[in-house]
């Protein structure tokens, strides 16, 4: 062993392999706990002479190359940085290096058992050396972790939806936290697969669809709910359309669009040509008019919907997990619907806040797919949306997001830091793991070539939650993984807590 802290270098055995990200333990009075960022050859043999006999080989001379010594002379070295220093029961950051020339060994289940179980578990994955499952259950504090945001990057294909999963049915069984899923591909309840509606406590599941299936709720809101502040970051409105639409809501609260459909009178300082727009716009949402009558088609409605968005709240209150099926939505349509319920949502905890009543109340996640849509520079030019104010603020509030993205160098990097915990999947682009080790818990900064050789369901989390970055593999939801997570079955460690 040699090196310097953050670069300790190490020499692999012969007939042993090591591999990126795995985790090796050098023993002392204090274990620290180490990860390979790194592999590179070494050699006791000078380079010139190594090409001059690998050329030979090649060209077929026939060199004999056993005076090399293959197993002393030619070998592997890792790059190792320091994750833990252990001592008894006692986890830190590490701060010393291991003694020179110590010896150092691949890590077993019994070096962690200093891990703790936290009140309100959310359950990741299990502990990853290497590619290697160990079999040992990841429970962060779920109610810390999820009130100050999640970011989950990925590249497409390295398991992002089946991530949603894993975690969202840990939670289904908890009281400590609702979790709103905004689904655009309709992937999470299992209409006709295996998903969340499948869970033991299934009566803990809400789904609301504009085509549901038996048992769950038809996804219908009244036109009289909208309001002119969640149309920022969905339409694409110049300044004296906004104008417009807040001045027709000024002058009517509870009619206000279809004061804008149907009025010949318009407000002050309104053009003819921002109303135009607006009646346009609406009438892509599926608003429009008929003289004075007001149509509605698709998942507005001028007759029903106007308890929806409280229902959603109240089960969300309740702990419940709530799907919302928008992939029958057009785009715009689509955003407008997310956006409604996450300023309701906000709202009522605010009210919450006020009265003193917050504590009493369950935290609640709010699931994004594709987020830059709504939390992505270009979307916030124009100005915040309820989502990037959840971002900045919602922590105060018990209301946080977990953003799912392939692109989180589009997010900008305030947002970024707000995430406080990253549970990163593959990122095989440069400039996107960038943007994520720039705005990391930890110091990610050797951690490239980790993230970049990540596989299909393997991860790793960095959180404000947790002393270090760490490995995990995530299971893949299926039948067989689906029967072991049983309210029955109890987890016994995390990686909360640590002093």
């Amino acid at each position: 062993m040699s090196g310097e802290f953050g670069e300790i270098l190490v020499r692999q055995k012969s007939d042993k392999e090591l591999e990126l990200g795995e985790l090796l333990v050098a023993d002392g009075e204090t274990k620290t706990i180490m990860q390979v960022y790194n592999l590179v050859y070494g050699s006791q043999i000078n380079p010139q002479s190594l090409e001059l006999l690998s050329g030979m080989k090649l060209e077929g001379y026939g060199a004999d190359l056993g005076f090399m010594e293959p197993s002393l002379r030619n070998y592997v070295l890792a790059q190792l940085k320091g994750v833990v220093s252990v001592k008894g029961k006692t986890a830190k950051i590490p701060k010393t290096l291991p003694k020179f020339f110590s010896e150092i060994r691949k890590i077993e289940k019994e070096d962690l058992d200093f891990l703790g179980t936290p009140d309100n578990a959310l359950y990741v994955g299990n502990i990853r050396s290497g590619s290697k499952d160990l079999g040992i259950p990841v429970n962060l504090d779920g109610k810390d972790v999820l009130s100050h945001h999640v970011l989950i990057p990925a590249t497409t294909g390295r398991g992002k939806s089946n991530l949603v999963r894993v975690t969202a049915w840990s939670v289904i069984d908890k009281d400590y936290c609702g979790l709103l899923i905004l689904d655009p591909h309709d992937e999470y309840y299992g209409r006709n697969e295996l998903g969340l509606k499948d869970h033991p406590n299934k009566d803990k599941v809400a789904y609301y669809s504009l085509s549901p299936p038996a048992g769950a709720r038809t996804l219908v809101i009244n036109y009289k709910d909208l309001k002119p502040w969640f149309f920022q970051g969905v339409l694409d409105l110049s300044g004296p359309q906004r104008d417009a639409m807040y001045a027709f809501y000024k002058r009517n609260k509870f009619e206000w669009v279809k004061d804008i459909l149907t009025s010949e009178q318009l407000p002050s300082g309104v053009k003819e040509e921002s109303v135009g727009v607006l009646i346009r716009k609406l009438n892509l949402l599926g608003i429009s008019s008929n003289d004075s009558e007001i149509i509605c088609e698709g998942v507005f409605s001028v007759t029903s919907g106007e308890t929806t968005l409280d229902e959603i709240v109240s089960e969300l209150e309740k702990g419940k997990t709530v799907i919302v099926d928008t992939s029958s939505l057009a785009g715009e349509t689509e955003l407008l619907v997310s956006s409604m319920i996450a300023s309701r949502v906000l709202e009522k905890y605010k009210h919450y806040k006020s009265t003193g009543e917050l504590k009493t109340k369950p935290v609640i996640s709010i699931i994004l797919e594709e987020a830059p849509r709504v939390i992505g520079k270009e979307i916030l030019q124009s100005g915040p949306n309820i989502f990037s104010t959840i971002a900045r603020e919602g922590r105060k509030f018990q209301v946080g997001l977990v953003a799912i993205t392939q692109l989180p160098s589009l997010i900008p990097r305030e947002i970024l830091a707000n995430m406080n915990t990253k549970i990163i999947l593959g990122i095989e682009m440069e400039p996107e793991r960038n943007a994520i080790i720039e705005s990391a818990s930890q110091d990610l900064s050797k951690d490239g070539r980790n993230i970049a050789a990540l596989d299909k369901g393997e991860a790793l989390i960095t959180s404000n939650f947790t002393k270090f970055a760490i490995p995990v593999s995530i299971p893949l939801f299926d039948k067989a993984y689906v029967s072991k997570l049983l309210p029955s079955k109890k987890t016994k460690s995390d990686f909360s807590g640590f002093k």
